[in-house]
């Protein structure tokens, strides 16, 4: 089949982004301009009872209160004095799907939910941990990576208040370009599935190629329609690294179709939590054992555990996810320097690469 490039969606002072592409309307790409996922993903399929079942259940979990254990976060100062100890090529939580990703002379801040309440206002469900690193003592950043428009991904007071508008890029899936641009950002480019953007080519390091990726999830903000944006993940390849950030994403065959197409990766950023009850979360949300199971279909050498333990999303208890998360990893094969739980806050520099990874990973 005949392709070309193309470019995405720009305004004036935006970046370009391009990728091989059919002359076809993609799978993705419904007749009406929504959304839709990858072939062979699961369903979501509901009804008003398993809703009300949901909530219920989700309500009840977020009245438990779990005692938190010891360096569960480390505080803003340790956190900030650790990070500043490393230097490029290393990763930092901040708490649910919010890093600083160094690598390539870049930083990359990827879905920064730094406020109190992943919802519009005060009516979201409020974190049970603060932001490690509050939004005013966040260290300087290249590029915000944006996953998908949920509330607890991208957060409207934190894009508000974050600083460097008209220096920083901003990467995101298509139609969420304007959302940037009305609050101040200035170079602001949107991705369709294995599009791509080269960022920071004067960098003594090479800088960063940023590809969005196909997940299984969705879209929708109070006041839209569902599916009216798109959802990805994000391949992040330098020179000397290559790391998969997951967004948010149920389990499907399409990340096997990554592995071959795009990996293998030296880390994989994987949510492992908000996945109960199955009937209602299956479609949006991997279990840790689907989490494991995803990173082996990418060819992951490292699984970054992200995605929990910072607000209350769904009806499991705050703590499974790890434990099952280390269980299913080591059961898998993954030692245990393979399988990182972080504490939020907390930054970790990037191990060497294996002496046998292939030169073009």
């Amino acid at each position: 089949m005949l392709t070309f490039k193309r470019a995405s969606r720009t305004k004036p002072g935006a970046a370009m982004a391009t990728s091989s592409f059919p002359r076809v309307r993609p799978y993705h790409h419904n007749p009406d301009g929504t959304f839709r996922n990858p072939p062979g993903s699961p369903e979501r399929i509901l009804n008003s009872r398993q809703l009300w079942d949901f909530w219920l259940r989700t309500a009840r979990q977020r009245r438990a209160r779990s005692k938190l254990p010891e360096r569960y976060t480390l505080g803003e100062a340790t956190s900030i004095a650790q990070y500043h100890r490393h230097g490029n090529d290393s990763l930092c939580w901040l708490g649910h799907a919010s890093f600083l990703v160094r690598t390539g002379g870049l930083t990359i801040l990827t879905d920064p939910f730094l406020s109190r309440y992943a919802g519009p206002g005060v009516f979201g469900p409020r974190r049970i941990v603060d932001a490690a690193i509050s939004i005013a003592n966040l260290p300087a950043f290249d590029v915000i990576a944006v996953s998908h428009n949920h509330y607890d991904h991208l957060d409207d007071t934190t894009i508000r208040q974050l600083p460097n508008k008209a220096e920083v890029s901003v990467v995101v899936p298509l139609g969420l370009g304007d959302f940037f641009r009305q609050r101040g950002y200035v170079k602001v480019v949107e991705l369709d599935w294995h599009q791509y953007i080269h960022l920071g080519t004067d960098k003594p390091e090479g800088g960063v190629r940023i590809t969005a990726l196909p997940v299984v999830h969705w879209s929708r903000r109070i006041g839209q329609d569902h599916n009216t944006t798109l959802w990805a993940g994000f391949s992040f390849r330098s020179a000397g690294r290559h790391v998969f950030f997951g967004g948010d994403s149920a389990y499907g065959a399409v990340f096997k179709e990554i592995g071959a197409r795009m990996g293998p990766f030296d880390e994989a950023l994987i949510g492992i939590g908000a996945y109960a009850p199955r009937h209602v979360m299956r479609a949006v949300h991997a279990t840790p054992e689907e989490a494991v199971r995803m990173g082996i279909d990418l060819g992951a050498h490292r699984l970054v555990a992200m995605h929990w333990g910072t607000v209350v999303l769904s009806a499991e208890p705050t703590l499974e996810p790890p434990e099952r998360f280390l269980r299913a990893g080591e059961e898998s094969g993954f030692a245990t320097d393979q399988l990182w739980v972080m504490s939020i806050g907390e930054t970790r520099a990037f191990p060497p690469r294996p002496t046998a990874w292939p030169a073009n990973a």
